[in-house]
Order: structure tokens, then C-alpha cells, then sequence
């Protein structure tokens, strides 16, 4: 199967680095990880497209804030397993798509999972920018983000990712 185009809500399976990874000196994640992705910007001055995830994972939040909680429905209609998931809003990673760390589904030739239910995107949507406007997140987006820097060496700001996704929701 040819990998997807990537799509706002489309869960991808990739190797994300987390915060404390990149903290850490690492330049690839160590888990491949269902993620959801929240942006895609068609960049046509160099023909790509920068896309920005947020990483599913089973460890409940420290912060309620930080992360949505993924219906027992919702998981089962992308094929994830039973126990308790989160989508944590409170980080992501930003990458030229398809990059790398773009991952095959265990033994499928697939790399995607689906996509989540338009309401439940919403409520990922709504999450990560209110996430965003909190003075206290702010630092951990940008470090995260700005990790992964645009092709022609800009770092993604905090602001400029939460007015594309005020974008993306207007239309």
C-alpha cells in the first residue's frame, strides 16, 4: 500500500520522540507509536509538506490538560488495543512529510490506522490549542516543536502552529 497523504486526524504510526528523548540528546524516538496529526502545511516554494503529530500513549496524564482520553469506540474502530489511551496535546513533533520515522503498521504494508471520528478530532483540536494559550505549556510546545525545524532552518513557533490549526478548524 503507497503511504497516505497526510491529513489532519489521520492516525499514522511513527517513531516519535518525546520531549525527555530530545532533552536527552536523542534524535529519533526509541518506540514506534500510533499518532494523531494535527497539521499539514503544503509548502510549495520547496514542494513539501510539514506536518505536526501528537504521540497516543497508555500513560495516563500528570496534567488532565495535557491529553484527551481516546474512547473505548474510537479505539476499536482504528484497530488500537483495549487498554486505556491518551492523546497528549501537551507536545508534538514536527517533520517533513514523509520523513523518516514514518513507520509500517507491524506485519501490514500500511501506515496509517484511519482516521478519528471528526467530533473526537474536534476535541483533540480544541484541546491543543487551549494547551497552547496556557502560559505554563507553552515552553514545553516550543521546545518540542521547534526540535524540528522547517526545511529552510526557521523554528515553528508555538503561535504560528496555533493559528494554522485556527485555519484549518475555519474551514
Amino acid at each position: 500500500m503507497p503511504i497516505p497523504t497526510p491529513e489532519p486526524g489521520l492516525v499514522i504510526s511513527y517513531a516519535y520522540l518525546w520531549h525527555h528523548e530530545h532533552e536527552a540528546g536523542r534524535e529519533e524516538g526509541r518506540k514506534d507509536r500510533p499518532s494523531v496529526i494535527v497539521l499539514a502545511v503544503e509548502r510549495p516554494v520547496n514542494d513539501t509538506t510539514v506536518v505536526v503529530v501528537l504521540p497516543i500513549t497508555h500513560n495516563p496524564p500528570a496534567d488532565p490538560a495535557s491529553a484527551v482520553e481516546i474512547p473505548a469506540a474510537v479505539k476499536r474502530h482504528l484497530g488500537l488495543d483495549d487498554e486505556r489511551s491518551w492523546i497528549v496535546v501537551a507536545e508534538g513533533n514536527e517533520f517533513d512529510w514523509p520523513g523518516y520515522d514514518l513507520r509500517k503498521l507491524g506485519r501490514s504494508d500500511r501506515y496509517d490506522y484511519g482516521f478519528l471520528p471528526p467530533r473526537f478530532f474536534n476535541r483533540v483540536i480544541e484541546a491543543f490549542v487551549a494547551w497552547q494559550s496556557c502560559p505554563q505549556s507553552k515552553a514545553n510546545l516550543a521546545c518540542v516543536i521547534s526540535a524540528r525545524k522547517w526545511r529552510d532552518g526557521r523554528p515553528a513557533s508555538v503561535a504560528r502552529v496555533s493559528q494554522r490549526v485556527a485555519r484549518m478548524r475555519a474551514r
